[in-house]
């Protein structure tokens, strides 16, 4: 590969991966093709090389853009998404048109040019799982990790919507022959994520003098994973990974909400208790878990972050020393979910 399209490059987990591949692939040239919404940032591409990284604004259910993009490139990595639960809710049609009608477009162009593939989707497609507390013997056992076996039962506009872009990644491959892998990765943490996201609203409320929230009880458990350790993971399965197969992205980073925020709270020298509880949200799924054996054992993939905390403290750091790039919006932002008593 010379050339790659990367949709959703400037968003968070995607704006990382052009970082991760511009560092460690110096022989790759990166077109972003981004609609550039209030998810996307251009400053999130800053300071890497223009005869390298190339920003494309536009939208990936655009066929014609879509055409030429895809006619001249050796692979198409697809992260652009509509992906936030609490929107979904509020109005699922962006979600229909970007995440399912997106999705045919490029797929469709990646069909006519026999270009490679990768589908980056959510371990949210699977629905969810029980609470440790309220498995058997509250440990570890079959069938308490999502698998790429894993039935789909998707619970949000959301991810309803990944779940279906991910049939038709399938249905290309078994119809079509289209070169492509997906993967399902776990919640994402570090540089560059959107502040309405649930690690970023924590440390910039605390850094804006704001008392942090907590839906419910906080018991809900998310698979953490840091966001470097992911592009690595999209990367080898680019490269590496076989046709039509899934893999599933994660570092065994399982940790609960009121527990994630209390750390934020203690690693910024705040109480652990200074936050509040908010009411929930409809259809808040319980846990996630991700199984990455396959990725592990088949394609050699290894997380490299895996002191939750140190990565936590590093993404902290990192909004602090970077008050510029959230500070417009944070009043908007929190102004959105005080109209919804979140």
């Amino acid at each position: 590969m010379k050339n790659i399209v990367v949709t959703g490059g400037a968003g968070f987990i995607g704006s990382n991966f052009v970082h991760y591949v511009v560092s460690n692939h110096p022989e790759i040239h990166v077109t972003v093709l981004d609609k550039l919404t209030y998810a996307g940032n251009e400053a999130n591409l800053a300071g890497l090389p223009e005869d390298r990284v190339k920003l494309v604004v536009g939208d990936i259910a655009d066929a014609e853009l879509v055409d030429q993009l895809v006619k001249d490139t050796d692979a198409v990595v697809h992260y652009a998404a509509e992906s936030h639960n609490d929107n979904s809710l509020e109005d699922p049609y962006p979600f229909l048109q970007t995440n399912i009608i997106g999705t045919y477009v490029l797929i469709e162009a990646c069909r006519k040019y026999n270009v490679r593939y990768h589908h980056v989707s959510t371990d949210e497609v699977y629905g969810d799982l029980p609470l440790r507390e309220d498995l058997p013997g509250h440990g570890v056992g079959p069938g308490e990790r999502f698998t790429a076996d894993t039935p789909y039962n998707p619970s949000s506009p959301y991810s309803s919507t990944k779940a279906g872009s991910d049939l038709l990644v399938k249905a290309w491959v078994r119809s079509f022959g289209l070169k492509a892998t997906i993967s399902n990765c776990s919640n994402n943490y570090g540089p560059y994520q959107h502040i309405e996201k649930f690690i970023p609203r924590q440390i910039t409320n605390i850094l804006s003098g704001i008392k942090p929230k907590l839906y419910g009880e906080g018991k809900n458990v998310r698979d953490w994973i840091h966001t470097n350790d992911h592009s690595s993971a999209v990367w080898t399965i680019l490269t590496k990974g076989r046709m039509g197969e899934t893999y599933l992205i994660g570092s065994d980073g399982e940790e609960n909400n009121k527990h994630v925020l209390e750390l934020v709270l203690e690693l910024m020298g705040q109480p652990k208790d200074a936050y509040e509880h908010v009411v929930d949200r409809p259809g808040h799924d319980l846990r996630y878990a991700i199984d990455p054996t396959k990725l592990n054992e088949e394609l050699g993939w290894k997380p490299e972050f895996t002191n939750f905390e140190s990565g936590l403290a590093e993404t902290i750091k990192w909004y602090t020393d970077n008050k510029e790039w959230w500070l417009a919006e944070k009043e908007a932002v929190e102004a959105k979910y005080a109209k919804n008593n979140q």
